[in-house]
């Protein structure tokens, strides 16, 4: 997991300068699992340039996913991770075929669903969350392989904030720019961290059953039209420690 979890925040901060030269001071959401997933499962089916391209980007995600799946096994109670290859109707693909041999060998030789792709198939697998997966026309003629990655997750807070402390506040945007939001309001004990170097607090929020959390940064203070979090790299070493704090959220 520490190998897992090293080259995949790496490669998180590598994606998020990359999204951030077009959408700078702009939200961006994207979830890194899913993206290297993907990626690491295509790059079992890519031969010549194209997988030697690939295999310096996904090489050491690749073998460490697959020690992953060993362990998502293990917890599969909470947490459901389901890879499924879909074929366009026209096509039709025995399990001897080369691809899936490999993606078998991936998934250590689980079965792998090799479906039709049409829209009913997709909204049975995601129960029904995700209902516009794809862009209208993403799949046109010439598509013959579809490697669908979704993520959902709704979570509880260990902590809950309560409905009656919310209230409209004005959120930062920059130092000069400010916006009204609706901001859930919670006074208890949380881990937090404080890195000197980047004049960052660190407060972790965990969910119940404490398998998962929430990171929040938050700036000492903003000293230009930034967010005050445009540092490349964030170092989170730092050891958290108990402290009691007002915590505000946008909700």
């Amino acid at each position: 997991m520490d190998s897992l979890s090293a080259s995949n925040g790496s490669f998180t901060l590598d994606l998020f300068k990359k999204l951030n030269e077009s959408l700078k001071g702009k939200n961006i959401f994207f979830s890194p699992w899913s993206i290297s997933s993907a990626l690491a499962m295509t790059y079992v089916g890519a031969k010549g340039n194209t997988a030697t391209q690939m295999a310096e980007v996904v090489k050491v995600l690749y073998f460490d996913i697959i020690s992953l799946t060993f362990i998502l096994d293990s917890i599969s109670l909470y947490y459901y991770l389901k890879f499924i290859l879909y074929t366009v109707e026209t096509i039709k693909l025995k399990q001897s075929t080369s691809i899936l041999l490999k993606w078998k060998m991936f998934m250590h030789s689980k079965p792998l669903a090799v479906l039709p792709w049409n829209k009913n198939t997709i909204l049975l697998l995601l129960k029904g969350k995700i209902q516009n997966l794809l862009p209208k026309g993403a799949v046109d003629p010439n598509t013959a392989l579809v490697l669908v990655n979704a993520i959902y997750f709704k979570g509880k807070w260990e902590k809950r904030f309560l409905n009656e402390n919310t209230s409209e506040n004005p959120f930062r945007l920059s130092k000069t720019k400010t916006k009204p939001v609706q901001m859930m309001f919670l006074k208890d004990t949380f881990p937090i961290c404080y890195l000197e170097t980047m004049k960052v607090k660190i407060a972790e929020l965990p969910y119940v059953n404490n398998d998962l959390s929430m990171l929040i940064l938050l700036p000492d203070d903003i000293e230009d039209k930034s967010t005050g979090l445009e540092q490349d790299h964030i170092l989170l070493s730092a050891r958290p420690r108990a402290h009691q704090s007002y915590i505000v959220l946008c909700r």
